[in-house]
């Protein structure tokens, strides 16, 4: 039954292949499946024939409006809805869309973070049809609504999304691959660069988040004692999933089906209430919209069922935080190059992409860390499950072998123990399975048998800034591998291949760490190995603005300098609005909130207390006294403390702001377990982590 519906169900929502040919004319099919199978520009004189099928194909399926979707600055998705009906006569209408509705749209640029590139008053921006996107139908309570993917820019051209650096960056690597197989002799082909996203996300009980202010408008929570009980037992992870968090999950599965995203694991996470969903592997840019839908899914339906799913990094204190593991790679002519294979030439063709991806992470491991630098995340690095904000590299044991092999020169002859010369390209890997290597929960960019697992962004976070800094550093290296194998004699290839890679291996191997990443040893060790630990997010911003870091991206065609520093301010601004959000949050909470509850149950103990004394009654006298004196120290210090961020909000620094919210949670949460329970405003950790 559930088979045969979800067949029928997946990607009907999509204007995909079948649609195409459905609606299309079949020359005008070929023509736009060629653009957007090969990437090539749209051919202008069928844009109006696509517009009226996609207008049909719409309505036919409850759609009463178009819109362009596209991802700015903000992090999350936008769009501006125009109704296919226009006045056609007294009390008629016509259904219109052409193909400049299409293919354009002008939104207000001056709306969106711009980082200085859009003043106010300079209001035009544009949006184009991102053709390698298929447009999908995007359905709500009362209708549905067309979606196109567009890209979005300036009225003078400089890129205000996060989805044109995308789309650039896989240029930029197309042909960084194009250049390094060519050394190998291999045809001309097609490469195409691959996206996994896990995503990690907590529910809670809509009533509960409605009485909790600061998850409301922040996303987390500011104040909350540790309960009895978080998951120390270890017994939600993979557990038996509630029937009402299944139905969810359920439901979420077919939007997502409909959406043509294929959703393929779910399963609870580590803290309680926390999960995962994960679809399978797709090309980058389509992976990349396709999350962001993810996330919107889990919002819109987590409502239908009583919850808030919550996608903030760290929502809870004490309990893991959620994380969104890109699981990277990048194939040519269909075969995965993260692929060791099985001949000599694919084991020569691997190292070489290997030696790139290793020199890329070790020469720009800053600007690497700085597209995972947001304020949710940085609670998250380096605690619990998390890995640190120092970027280093897992390639496991048996590659680990392979490697210094390879730097040494030399391997040891099987049975007579002599070691002789080690010739890339004729001396074959060992035998290495999908899973040679052993998964390092401690690693921010770990190699997984096939492809590289990136563990630090965040939850919230759109993949698209994360990929696109990966595509272009590991391009850049790609150039330079490519620069010096190409020098190579080919009478000698094979040498001169393993000079090169011996090269790249002793100039970046610092970068290789198999151990434990949560040790402080490997914090002594990275800082002796020169690795950089951008810890906070304004010092991990930093290296976007770098002057290395702008050149690499206007040499790769990625962003230009202006488009740089726009990003970084945006970045930074962000950062410092939601600390200050959060600090005007946290203070209204304890003076509104707590401050009079604890105030009323200290004047209720004294006159409690002041009663006993008259009527001689001493049992239980002192125990009421040491707990007034006890709550009256504290609405002290509360007082003292809401004045110091009082003082820090006035203020400009972010990181006064910072210390004088953890100073005040410090004694929120110790009056949280003084208070008598049925007082305590705020709706406690043990019930907001008990979803059923």
């Amino acid at each position: 039954m559930a088979i045969e519906r979800t067949d029928i169900a997946y990607g009907s929502d999509v204007f995909n292949e079948r649609a195409m040919r459905e609606y299309l004319a079949k020359d005008t099919a070929e023509a736009l499946l060629h653009t957007m199978r090969d990437h090539t520009p749209l051919d202008p004189s069928i844009a109006n024939e696509v517009a009226h099928a996609l207008k049909q194909w719409g309505m036919d399926r409850g759609a009463t409006h178009f819109t362009h979707w596209f991802q700015p600055l903000t992090g999350s998705t936008a769009e501006k809805h125009d109704a296919f009906f226009e006045p056609a006569g007294m009390a008629e209408t016509l259904a219109r869309f052409s193909g400049k509705n299409l293919i354009m749209g002008e939104p207000d640029a001056s709306s969106f973070p711009s980082g200085g590139l859009r003043r106010t008053f300079e209001a035009r921006g544009y949006t184009a049809w991102d053709v390698t996107s298929p447009i999908f139908i995007k359905r709500h309570s009362n209708g549905a609504t067309l979606c196109i993917p567009t890209v979005f820019c300036s009225y003078t051209g400089e890129v205000l999304d996060k989805k044109t650096p995308l789309l650039r960056s896989m240029q930029a690597l197309d042909r960084a691959v194009r250049k390094l197989m060519a050394c190998f002799g291999e045809p001309d082909g097609h490469v195409t660069v691959t996206l996994g996203a896990e995503q990690e996300y907590f529910l809670v009980d809509r009533a509960l988040w409605l009485r909790r202010p600061d998850l409301v408008q922040c996303g987390r929570t500011l104040f909350g004692a540790s309960p009895a009980r978080t998951q120390q037992l270890e017994d939600h992870y993979f557990g038996s999933i509630k029937p009402r968090v299944l139905a969810f999950m359920e439901d979420v599965e077919r939007e997502l089906w409909r959406l043509g995203i294929p959703a393929k694991t779910r399963h609870n996470e580590t803290a309680p209430a926390q999960f995962e969903m994960a679809p399978m592997f797709e090309e980058l840019n389509l992976a990349v919209d396709h999350n962001m839908l993810i996330m919107e899914t889990l919002r819109n339906v987590a409502e239908r069922h009583g919850f808030v799913c919550l996608l903030h990094e760290k929502p809870y204190a004490g309990v893991n935080g959620s994380g969104k593991h890109n699981n990277w790679s990048v194939a040519y002519n269909g075969k995965n190059l993260l692929e060791p294979g099985g001949n000599p030439q694919e084991n020569a063709i691997f190292l070489a992409v290997l030696a790139s991806v290793i020199r890329a992470i070790d020469l720009h491991a800053d600007i690497l860390r700085a597209t995972t630098a947001t304020l949710g995340n940085e609670s998250r690095l380096g605690a619990l499950e998390a890995p640190p904000a120092i970027i280093s590299i897992f390639v496991g044991d048996d590659l680990a072998k392979v490697l210094q092999r390879i730097e040494e020169g030399t391997v040891s002859t099987a049975g007579d123990g002599k070691a002789r010369k080690l010739r890339i390209g004729v001396d074959t890997l060992p035998p290495l399975p999908r899973d040679a290597t052993d998964r390092n929960r401690t690693s921010p960019f770990a190699f997984t048998g096939n492809k590289f697992e990136f563990r630090a962004p965040g939850a919230s976070q759109n993949c698209s800034g994360v990929c696109m800094v990966l595509n272009t550093i590991v391009a850049e290296s790609m150039e330079v591998l490519a620069e010096a194998i190409g020098k190579v004699p080919k009478r000698r290839f094979h040498e001169g291949l393993g000079k090169v890679l011996r090269a790249v291996l002793k100039d970046h191997k610092r970068v290789i760490f198999n151990g434990d990443g949560y040790s402080e040893e490997w914090v002594r060790e990275a800082a002796r190995r020169g690795l950089p630990n951008l810890r906070t997010v304004p010092e991990a911003l930093e290296p976007q603005i770098a002057e290395q870091n702008l050149a690499l991206f206007e040499s790769q065609g990625v962003l230009m300098p202006t488009e740089m520093h726009s990003r970084h301010d945006v970045f930074v601004a962000d950062f410092e609005r939601k600390v200050r959000l959060e600090g005007k949050v946290a203070l209204e909470i304890a003076r509104g909130m707590i401050v009079p509850v604890v105030a009323h149950e200290v004047a209720g103990l004294a006159q409690a207390l002041s009663t006993m004394e008259r009527v001689g009654l001493t049992a239980g006298s002192r125990c009421m006294r040491e707990t007034a004196e006890a709550l009256g120290a504290g609405l002290e210090a509360l007082h003292e403390r809401c004045a110091t961020l009082e003082t820090t909000l006035a203020g400009t620094d972010s990181r006064a702001i910072q210390s004088a919210m953890a100073d005040l949670r410090t004694v929120v949460d110790g009056l949280e377990t003084r208070v008598d329970d049925a007082r305590w405003p705020l709706p406690k950790y043990r019930d907001l982590l008990a979803v059923h």
